[in-house]
């Protein structure tokens, strides 16, 4: 569906290194048929440029945009976004919350989560060894799986996970309310909650607060055995830690999305590991078709001297 046409909709830059450029200015263009998209490289005057949709842009992308009115992250993540030293005060930051993603992103935590629980490592290990070895399956009700993160995409893959039967824990900055989830909140919950749970899952945002959350002394605090997933940023987490609880079986398997170096290193250890599966930063991303009609709507918004949705809070880093 296309947009009603505004009187003067403007331009928009765009600049990602890991998005195709032409898809999203089709998808853009076919919600907002008068919105001009150029690519940032091509800018030629940097004055005229109203909206900027950018993942991960270079150091003094916005200095020249003087009549800029809306920055959009090409993401819900916005961790590398907020906390730059060039943003241009006053100007509106909001992230992508199209129902895609969080269907998505509950998408891999379910798969992640239920493979897990019928232990899928053990019998992937049991065929590369050529052993018929039988495991009995465990029921849902007896294991319990721990949400870290209870925003859009951590309340969606919680409410999946209660859904098949599991004990779900949440845990949150601020206490959260879902139908079938035991939620908490405060730094003084976290350990007890973690302690409990038979799988982990972080989906946390990156902040100054949760930087390194999951050190060795907090990873240790998991259930011996127990499984670690993190579909959110791995700067989260102690990763050589991570690795030596992987290695000696105090942590039983994890399921990892993200890592502090991206690509992780050819020579890391985690490739090698058999209980580990590694996943190249791809548990949910923005779909141009269904994002694009929600950056319309905000850019209609702007446009029309209004505020956007999904406003993006840089003090607090999401």
């Amino acid at each position: 569906m296309t947009f009603p046409e505004a009187a003067a909709v403007g331009t928009l830059a765009f600049y990602s290194d890991f998005d195709d450029f032409q898809t999203w200015k089709k998808a853009l263009q076919t919600q907002l048929p008068a919105l001009q998209v150029i690519h940032a490289s091509q800018t030629e005057r940097p004055e005229e440029i109203d909206y900027a949709m950018v993942w991960k842009p270079p150091q003094g992308i916005f200095e020249r945009m003087t009549n800029l009115r809306l920055i959009i992250n090409l993401g819900a993540g916005v961790d590398s976004l907020v906390g730059r030293d060039d943003l241009p005060g006053n100007i509106p930051i909001t992230r992508i919350t199209d129902p895609q993603m969080s269907r998505m992103m509950a998408g891999y935590v379910l798969f992640a989560v239920l493979r897990h629980a019928r232990d899928i490592p053990f019998f992937e290990q049991a065929q590369r060894s050529g052993q018929w070895t039988y495991r009995h399956p465990r029921s849902p009700e007896e294991m319990t799986v721990a949400v870290l993160g209870l925003g859009h995409l951590g309340a969606r893959a919680a409410h999946e996970i209660q859904r098949q039967g599991f004990r779900t824990l949440g845990w949150s900055r601020s206490l959260a309310q879902i139908d079938g989830v035991e939620c908490s909140a405060g730094m003084e919950t976290l350990d007890s909650v973690i302690g409990q749970a038979d799988i982990v899952v972080l989906m946390l945002p990156l902040t100054p607060q949760t930087r390194q959350l999951f050190d060795r002394a907090r990873l240790q605090k998991l259930r011996p055995g127990a499984a670690f997933v993190n579909v959110a940023r791995g700067a989260l987490v102690d990763q050589a830690a991570l690795t030596e609880l992987l290695q000696s079986g105090h942590i039983g398997a994890a399921t990892l999305d993200v890592f502090e170096r991206e690509p992780l290193p050819a020579g890391d250890a985690l490739w090698g590991m058999p209980n580990v599966l590694i996943t190249p930063h791809l548990a949910s991303v923005a779909i141009p078709s269904s994002s694009a009609r929600q950056i319309a709507a905000n850019i209609l918004r702007v446009s029309a001297g209004e505020l956007p949705d999904n406003i993006v809070e840089p003090s607090r880093g999401y």
